[in-house]
């Protein structure tokens, strides 16, 4: 029998629900849902964003570890629903405005590549579905410090 995996909920979630299996840059395709997530999750309240991100993350533990072991691998490409929560970290209390989203898309890209410490250092020492999730959140960390500041900026001096 075939492997089908969007038979298995938990590895339809870590995929992204399929988009992680695209052929070229899945993290970057496995992000696109979080666009529309994002964009649903941010009328919510900051502390009703925030606690469903934290079980977002905590359920993740679990999705991406459990995958990754079912795969028997560390931490595949095509795994990304950590991708998905750190994307919400890096927009969390932004306005849902296309130009915000589009920086914020393109700077969490960036810093989920690039990997300065410690995000390389968390991926590496964190076990399983920990390490998996936690380096994507401390990404979308330093990329909502870059978005808080400019939006403080331009507040500020536009």
């Amino acid at each position: 029998m075939k492997y089908a995996w969007w038979q298995y909920p938990i590895h339809f979630l870590a995929y992204g629900f399929g988009t992680g299996l695209a052929p070229y840059a899945p993290g970057t395709f496995g992000t696109l849902p979080a666009l529309l997530l994002f964009w649903f999750m941010a009328p919510l309240g900051a502390g009703t964003y925030a606690g469903i991100v934290v079980v977002m993350f905590v359920a993740g533990i679990f999705i991406c570890g459990q995958t990754a072991r079912d795969v028997g691998a560390i931490d595949p490409g095509f795994i990304v629903y950590d991708e998905i929560v750190g994307f919400l970290v890096a927009m969390y209390m932004m306005p849902a405005d296309w130009r915000w989203m589009s920086a914020g898309f393109v700077i969490y890209r960036a810093f989920d590549v690039w990997k300065p410490w410690p995000i390389h250092a968390a991926e590496e020492r964190l076990a399983l579905g920990s390490g998996i999730m936690t380096d994507d959140v401390i990404a979308g960390m330093y990329t909502l410090a870059i978005l808080q500041l400019a939006r403080w900026l331009i507040e500020r001096y536009a």
